[in-house]
């Protein structure tokens, strides 16, 4: 059975995000492949003007604001009941070589642009099984930057590698770019695929699938992860990167307003 549409507000946050920059005449999603490049700073200036650098932070209810909600994705998600249990079957690892160790650490950790978050949140889609967490970083805008340059790096360094969960079961990890909307002034996207063997009752492996964002707009950065065992619904990762860029342009305009 087809999966319903997204809600009116991630359909129309995909919509004026696509407007303002039709005359490229691009299409966006998460797929694999050779026009999915790393985005720098600098080019992903030439999309969005930067906010000014010396706007403070977020408060915690302006960072709160920012949050995508289950309301957001639509039928079929729903807020979390805790952490997925691939997180600590597939994702807590050893044996990684070097960056690609790091990598996986900051992933199972929550903390791809450092920690602590400015503010989270845990969402379940009961249909598929898949987790979508978003989180808004409370670092600094150079240190935001750092990690956006060095997880352009990771799909070269780790492309493809091994890595041992905690019961020493070895598992096939393959890291690649995945193509992000033009939102933000720098903005990162990988897509990672885990691969278990078999277990002694079954035939197939296991195959965990995750979708990686990672956005900064002026002085703000936010994370999503979206993964799962089956379907990962990639369409709510395209649209909750939208979204997310557009409230915390929202919260930033808001707060400039009461100035």
């Amino acid at each position: 059975m087809p999966r319903p549409p997204l809600p009116a507000a991630l359909t129309l946050a995909a919509a004026t995000l696509l407007t303002a920059t039709a005359c490229s005449g691009r299409y966006f999603d998460m797929e694999e492949g050779p026009t999915s490049a790393p985005t720098t700073a600098s080019s992903a200036t030439r999309s969005a003007p930067a906010s000014p650098t010396t706007a403070p932070a977020l408060t915690a209810a302006q960072a709160q604001a920012v949050l995508i909600t289950d309301t957001d994705l639509g039928p079929g998600w729903t807020p979390t009941r805790g952490a997925a249990t691939w997180r600590d079957g597939m994702l807590k690892t050893t044996g990684a070589p070097g960056d690609c160790a790091r990598f996986l650490d900051a992933l199972y950790s929550d903390a791809l642009l450092g920690s602590p978050a400015r503010a989270l949140v845990g969402l379940d889609d009961t249909d598929t099984g898949a987790q979508l967490r978003y989180q808004v970083s409370a670092q600094p805008r150079a240190d935001v930057d750092r990690t956006l340059a060095w997880l352009a790096t990771v799909p070269q360094r780790c492309a493809h590698f091994t890595a041992a969960t905690a019961r020493g079961v070895a598992q096939d990890v393959q890291i690649s770019t995945a193509s992000l909307p033009p939102v933000g002034d720098a903005r990162q996207g990988l897509r990672v695929t885990v691969t278990a063997p078999p277990a002694e009752d079954t035939e197939e492996p296991t195959v965990l699938t995750l979708d990686v964002a990672a956005v900064r707009q002026g002085t703000d950065a936010f994370t999503l992860t979206n993964g799962g065992l089956s379907d990962v619904p990639s369409d709510a990762t395209q649209a909750a990167v939208q979204l997310g860029a557009l409230r915390l342009a929202e919260v930033r305009k808001q707060g400039r307003a009461q100035v």
